[in-house]
């Protein structure tokens, strides 16, 4: 297994790695709306957050010689379900045509009391 960290992407707060690798498959964890210099904003908006979230997810692909291209399976975590098509509208402008699996779960309540939480699988091709 290899470890894939960039200073790009918020750093784990945890006892996690931002990504690993694995044969030909990219685990990325999940990614809070947090800055890669680690600063919480949870007054922002639902759009900022998400697109937080979405940066650290693509930093960390960017970081292990991937591109939105790569990703094969994505999860998000959402309070509230009624964030659902202003996320989709997010995705579609940072994927483009690119439509990896994706599931988009609603739940109660995240860490830090955010409103998402992002995770995805990708090829790796490096």
């Amino acid at each position: 297994m290899n470890i894939i960290h960039t200073a790009t992407a918020a750093p784990p707060a945890g006892h996690y790695s931002q990504a690993v690798r694995h044969g030909d498959t990219l685990y990325i964890s999940g990614q809070l709306p947090v800055s890669a210099q680690g600063r919480h904003n949870l007054e922002a908006s639902f759009t900022e957050q998400a697109q937080v979230a979405l940066d650290n997810v693509l930093a960390i692909l960017k970081a292990a010689g991937g591109s939105p291209q790569d990703l094969v399976k994505v999860t998000v975590y959402v309070v509230g379900v009624n964030h659902w098509p202003e996320f989709d509208r997010l995705y579609a402008a940072a994927l483009g045509e690119h439509r990896p699996a994706r599931a988009v779960v609603p739940v109660p309540e995240l860490h830090h009391g955010y409103l998402v939480e992002i995770e995805a699988l990708a090829r790796y091709l490096a």
